[in-house]
């Protein structure tokens, strides 16, 4: 029996990176994982023993059908995860890119909220973890999209903790600097060919040139946090903004 036995969690964008390490995290913990992806996870979801869900949440037709379905099968734990980035100078910045991104991260997570906070307050007992990122609190140049998006997230995540308090339901986030998936590794090879340096070196002196700590952080890192936040240790937190940024914030 696992600290999660009996609980049910949606983890969205959960078949690769971070999505994926708490995925597998809340599994382990005896968790049902309904497992969502836009492209086939299906057998990640079986291998957990769970559901797989498939949408893509830059659609907002796709995104409460998925919310109707996970609310029907009673989400305790709801992470709003799923993203994507893309880097360009504000004028240059593509409209339908722009209008994309803030769908996915952070219209969805207000959809998802919406569906499934009732259910929660109905049993008195629910969590929603909504991974920001350091961009949610700070800035850097090109990522206007990622940047509004994820303070966007993070302003929503504190003005649902103080609707969902009274109901036992907690709300926060997670703001992680450099994570090491797919989406940050092929960032570094873009910019190793761009810059002419060796891929470790933009990892170090680009991608962490504001960190304490010199390396990227593991995705195990930020599903152990998620898992804590979750638990019934964290029930007195709630609207509370977490960074995992090896000291970026420090400065």
């Amino acid at each position: 029996m696992g600290a999660f036995s009996g609980r049910t969690v949606l983890v969205t964008g959960a078949g690769s990176g971070i999505g994926l390490a708490i995925a597998r995290a809340f599994a382990r913990e005896g968790a049902r994982v309904l497992v969502h992806d836009v492209r086939d996870a299906s057998r990640l979801a079986e291998e957990l023993s769970g559901v797989f869900l498939q949408a893509d949440l830059a659609d907002p037709k796709e995104v409460e059908a998925l919310g109707k379905e996970a609310a029907a099968m009673g989400v305790d734990v709801l992470v709003n995860n799923a993203g994507f980035q893309h880097i360009a100078p504000v004028e240059e910045f593509p409209l339908e890119v722009w209008q994309r991104m803030l769908q996915v991260m952070l219209t969805a997570p207000f959809q998802l909220t919406q569906a499934l906070l009732p259910g929660m307050k109905r049993r008195g007992w629910g969590r929603i973890l909504n991974i920001a990122s350091i961009h949610g609190l700070v800035a850097s140049p090109f990522k206007s999209a990622y940047i509004s998006a994820k303070h966007g997230l993070i302003g929503l995540t504190k003005t649902v903790a103080l609707e969902a308090g009274p109901h036992g339901v907690t709300v926060n986030a997670i703001a992680p600097a450099y994570v090491r998936t797919p989406l940050v590794e092929g960032q570094i090879q873009d910019q190793a060919k761009t810059l002419g340096i060796p891929p470790e070196e933009v990892a170090e002196k680009v991608f962490l040139a504001q960190a304490a700590i010199k390396r990227l952080i593991a995705p195990e890192e930020v599903a152990e946090l998620a898992l804590f936040l979750a638990s019934e240790k964290a029930s007195a937190i709630t609207g509370a903004v977490f960074p995992i940024d090896l000291g970026w914030t420090a400065r």
